[in-house]
């Protein structure tokens, strides 16, 4: 982006389609680029579940665990933290193990993946974000339930 004389701003559109190819090949959901005053931030929108929706289909599911066991899953995230194969959470959100309620899952334990496949999706502030898995092998056990928030490197997968 430049600015022209008169204060009006010039889009390199040829650098924005780049990033949006960037967005497309990472699976990233956003860039944003600085070079001095010139900025670009390119977001590309995920189809999410509605708000509605996403309450319903997630307020049973979250309350049955919470209410009892809690205390008694705080342990095992601690433990499995320390496998080699634990995929952790890069942000604060919520886990969603499918695209859309009612959807089957991205995948299962006993599942082969390959790496890069989508293991579960983080939701933060309105955007859906994938979570790949590093490495091709067997997801041995998914620690989180659909709808449950999560924290920053708290344990979601663990592939072998």
């Amino acid at each position: 982006m430049t600015d022209n004389n008169n204060g009006s701003m010039q889009v390199d559109a040829g650098l924005v389609r780049q990033l949006a190819e960037l967005l497309d090949d990472t699976r990233l959901t956003e860039i944003e680029v600085q070079d001095g005053d010139r900025r670009i931030r390119v977001v590309r929108n995920i189809p999410i579940p509605t708000a509605a929706s996403v309450a319903v289909s997630s307020a049973p599911v979250a309350a049955a665990p919470i209410a009892a066991p809690a205390p008694a899953a705080a342990p095992p995230a601690a433990s499995t933290g320390d496998h080699p194969g634990t995929v952790k959470s890069p942000m604060v959100g919520t886990a969603y193990l499918s695209s859309a309620p009612g959807v089957k899952p991205f995948v299962g334990a006993g599942d082969q993946v390959s790496a890069g496949d989508t293991l579960l999706i983080v939701e933060a502030m309105k955007v859906m974000n994938p979570i790949t898995s590093p490495r091709a092998g067997k997801v041995v056990q998914i620690l989180v339930e659909n709808g449950q928030p999560v924290e920053f490197d708290q344990p979601l997968v663990i592939v072998e």
